[in-house]
C-alpha cells in the first residue's frame, strides 16, 4: 500500500478513535461490567457497525496510540498487526506509516 493510500486509510480510523472518545466521555463513569455501544475504528468510509465493550476494555486499546478496535475481518493484514481479540472483534496496532500516522493523530497525545 502506498504512503498515500496509508495516511487516508489512517485519517479515517483516527476519525473514528476522536467518535468512540466522545462516546465514552459521555458514558463516564460507566457502572463496572457495563457494556458501551462503540464504533468499528476500520478504514471502510461505509462500515456503521459497533462493538460493545466495557470501558476498561476500551481504555486497554487507548492505552496505546497506535492501536484500534475493530470488527473480526475488518482488519488490513499488511497494515494491521492483530494484538487482542474477543468473539467479534479484534484490537490491531498500525505499522509503518499508518503507526506514525495513529501517534500524531492520537487525541490523547
Amino acid at each position: 500500500m502506498d504512503d498515500d493510500v496509508q495516511r487516508r486509510v489512517a485519517a479515517n480510523e483516527a476519525r473514528l478513535r476522536e467518535v468512540n472518545e466522545a462516546i465514552e466521555r459521555g458514558r463516564w463513569p460507566a457502572e463496572e461490567g457495563e457494556r458501551v455501544g462503540f464504533r468499528c475504528e476500520c478504514a471502510r468510509l461505509s462500515c456503521d457497525q459497533v462493538i460493545e465493550l466495557t470501558v476498561g476494555e476500551y481504555e486497554q486499546v487507548r492505552a496505546h496510540p497506535r492501536r484500534f478496535v475493530l470488527i473480526q475481518g475488518h482488519q488490513v493484514a499488511e497494515e494491521d498487526t492483530v494484538v487482542d481479540s474477543g468473539t467479534s472483534w479484534v484490537v490491531v496496532e498500525k505499522r509503518d506509516r499508518a503507526g506514525a500516522v495513529a501517534e500524531a493523530t492520537d487525541p490523547r497525545g
